[in-house]
């Protein structure tokens, strides 16, 4: 009696899997990637502890406050009167409008509470203020 001899299959990694994967991974990191820095404007978040996450929505509005208390609303300088007539222009063609409000952790008190005024004087329904995540423990 004969016995046929088993072959011995050659073992390779297959190219294609292994580049869906690269491909799958490079897109994870470029969508996952967190930007500092908007709109060209350099400004130091103040830190937090605790995470907050919102929903998605058309109606935001975003404003930024630098370190020489330089105010930019969509990316664009303007002043505290122009910023009362964008956001009273903002608020009768969306409706509620929800402000980002990003400042500098070393702008003045004053400054950011005269921005928050002439916002709500404006008809914003509400105002975000943002912060750069910390993680417990580190100073």
């Amino acid at each position: 009696m004969r016995f046929k001899k088993k072959r011995e299959e050659e073992i390779t990694i297959g190219i294609a899997p292994l580049v869906d994967i690269v491909f799958l991974l490079l897109l994870f990191f470029a969508i996952s990637y967190h930007f500092d820095i908007a709109s060209g404007v350099q400004i130091n978040l103040p830190k937090m502890s605790k995470t907050i996450s919102g929903d998605e929505d058309e109606n935001r509005v975003t404003l930024i406050i630098d370190k020489s208390a330089q105010i930019y609303l969509e990316g664009e300088k303007i002043d505290l009167n122009t910023l009362r007539e964008r956001m009273q222009g903002y608020v009768q063609e969306r409706g509620l409008i929800k402000l980002i409000l990003q400042a500098d952790k070393d702008v003045s008190h004053g400054s950011v509470v005269e921005v928050m005024d002439v916002a709500k004087s404006a008809g914003v329904y509400s105002i975000i203020i943002a912060a750069r995540w910390k993680p417990e423990g580190l100073k």
